[in-house]
């Protein structure tokens, strides 16, 4: 364990995938307590079409300007679900659905035309397939450092804003009522999720991205009645997912670190819910009051 502790390479996944699990959790926490919980979903798949059209007109897989490329389809993405859920009788899980399917099909043809295309030589080589199931073992310095970035950013915004948000998410008439800026708040919220999930996909890809906004907060939703216990318990559980599912992938060949550390995390919110079940009258397991 200590071999595998010194090894550079190990220090850079774990580093990297702990910074982006407590960021995924804190981000997916406010989206599950708004009541769109699948929203990480449908922004996910619509990131493809953005990182793939942001290398052709770049020619480059430098992070920001895939992060870029990324942000800018998956907000046009939202907005477009946004104006449908407004203008159309079809319901907000159908349209999300139709967006995330559409988004991601654009996506897979765009990278299909380009590795196909004399013009577009290098497009093999350019490691697009990674945004798709993710590579976590792949992450560099600059990845590293684009993540905690947009750690700080999301840690200084939701501490920044914490009264407002908690006052928003649990009662957005009242919030109104006392001057809170609920708009602002949305886009705030829509802004680091979006950002968690551009520094994201490479990690765990585009398909699993969401499972980070999602997983850890049902399962500190299980452990902690408390707005502020399921925040940390969810970063929490992160952290230790994060660092064992990239041990386990860096100790035995074939495992992707990604996937397995959304496995580990399964695995907990598994363990959590049948705990509860077997506990006396199914309440909270420990922390009930955090």
């Amino acid at each position: 364990m200590m071999s595998l502790i010194k090894l550079y390479s190990f220090q850079i996944v774990v580093i990297g995938t702990i910074l982006l699990a407590i960021t995924s959790a804190l981000v997916g926490t406010l989206n599950v307590y708004k009541n769109q919980a699948l929203i990480g979903d449908a922004l996910g798949h619509s990131t493809l079409p953005g990182i793939v059209l942001a290398f052709m007109l770049t020619s480059q897989r430098n992070p920001l300007i895939l992060l870029l490329g990324a942000m800018a389809t998956a907000s046009l993405s939202y907005y477009l679900i946004e104006y449908s859920n407004k203008n159309s009788n079809i319901e907000p899980d159908a349209n999300m659905a139709i967006y995330l399917s559409g988004f991601f099909g654009l996506g897979l043809v765009l990278k299909s035309f380009i590795q196909g295309n004399p013009s577009y030589a290098n497009a093999s080589k350019a490691g697009l397939d990674k945004y798709i199931f993710g590579q976590a073992a792949y992450l560099q310095k600059n990845d590293i450092t684009l993540i905690f970035i947009v750690f700080i950013i999301c840690l200084g915004i939701i501490t920044f804003f914490y009264r407002d948000i908690k006052c928003y998410l649990f009662d957005s008439e009242l919030a109104n009522l006392i001057g809170v800026n609920t708009k602002r708040l949305d886009h705030l919220i829509l802004f680091m999720t979006i950002l968690v999930i551009g520094v994201g996909i490479k990690a765990v890809g585009v398909i699993l991205i969401s499972s980070l906004l999602i997983i850890p907060i049902i399962t500190a939703s299980k452990l902690s009645n408390n707005f502020l216990g399921v925040l940390g318990i969810s970063a929490l559980l992160s952290a230790i997912a994060s660092i064992t599912g990239s041990a386990i992938s860096t100790l035995y060949q074939g495992f992707s670190t990604g996937p397995t550390i959304i496995i580990v995390q399964g695995l907990l919110a598994l363990f959590v819910i049948l705990a509860q079940k077997l506990s006396k009258g199914g309440h909270k397991i420990w922390l009930h009051h955090l």
